[in-house]
This record gives structure tokens, sequence and C-alpha cells, in this order.
């Protein structure tokens, strides 16, 4: 049915959980994961940037804080998506990994045409109204600009019922 699963993971408590659902789809399907983080200049707190960034620094203004805590959520990040490739790839679940910069939505959708993505599995952290309009909202983005099928996954609803994610090829008794 799928042969290619691409897993949007944020920096949020629930990415474990996300995970672990994708690993299981694919171990049903017999496909293949691309996990993908993307950095985003003031995404959920993970690292701050300057509220002019993209614009040149004013004379004086030392930028190296800024670079220090990108630098810091960029090691993270790639330190995340190599141990859940680790725990995929222990499980059967051929794996691959990438982490990008920019806007999550657009990072998703074109990364899931350039790879041939077949169904592209993200979170929802359930956002309606007002804090959708203003914090804006991946999940939205991706189903009306996605090449392929999506699977939103409610996050609250996985962080509420799923167990804690210690390991997972622990939890599947390997």
């Amino acid at each position: 049915m799928f042969s290619k699963i691409l897993v949007g993971l944020d920096q949020g408590d629930t990415c474990a959980h996300l995970f672990q659902k994708a690993v299981t789809l694919a171990q049903t399907t017999g496909a293949g994961l691309m996990l993908l983080s993307v950095l985003e200049p003031d995404n959920d707190g993970s690292f701050a940037t300057p509220a002019y960034y993209g614009y040149p620094l004013p004379l004086g203004v030392d930028s190296s804080i800024w670079l220090d805590l990108y630098r810091e959520a960029e090691a993270k990040g790639i330190e995340r998506l190599r141990r859940f490739t680790d725990e995929s790839t222990a499980v059967g679940v051929p794996t691959e990994f990438t982490q990008m910069n920019g806007s999550p939505g657009r990072a998703i959708c074109t990364l899931a045409g350039t790879w041939g993505a077949d169904l592209i599995v993200v979170g929802s952290h359930g956002r309606k109204g007002l804090s959708e309009l203003f914090l804006g909202s991946v999940s939205n983005y991706v189903i009306h600009h996605a090449p392929c099928s999506v699977l939103v996954v409610d996050a609250q609803t996985l962080a509420a019922t799923a167990p804690e994610p210690a390991s997972f090829a622990t939890a599947q008794g390997q």
C-alpha cells in the first residue's frame, strides 16, 4: 500500500509518540521511513532569533548568542533523528533522516515531492480559532499542499494514551 512514508517531527513532547505510530505503520505496510525535522526561527521556543531575523543586525549587537542557540537546536535535532533512525532500523524498518531550515509545512511538502513519498505523517497540536490563525498550523498547510496522502495524528490524544516512550525497540520486545 505505502512504500515511502515521510514523518514530520517537531521538537515537542509528543514527537516520540508520533514516531512510534509511524514505525508501526511502516512495519504493517512494509514501507521505509524518511524522518524530517525542520528548524524554524522562534518555533515552539526551541531557540530564539532576533525580531529582525533576516535583516542585518544593528551596529554593536553581538549576534553570537543567536548562532550558539541555533547550533544547539540543530545538534539536538540531529541527535534525536539519529536515535529514532537507530530504533526503527533495529525493528526492521529502513529509515533515513534529514533536517532542514525554514517553514515546516513548506519543507514537508517539498521533501515529500522530491523524495517521492506515498504518505506524509504529521502531528496536530489541536489548535483552533485564533491560536491557529496566529500560530499557524503545519498539518493544515500540509493537508492543502501535499503531493500525496496525509495522515494527521492528534498529538494530544497520543500523549494522553501512549505509554512513555523509553525506547521503541525495547517496547517492541527487541
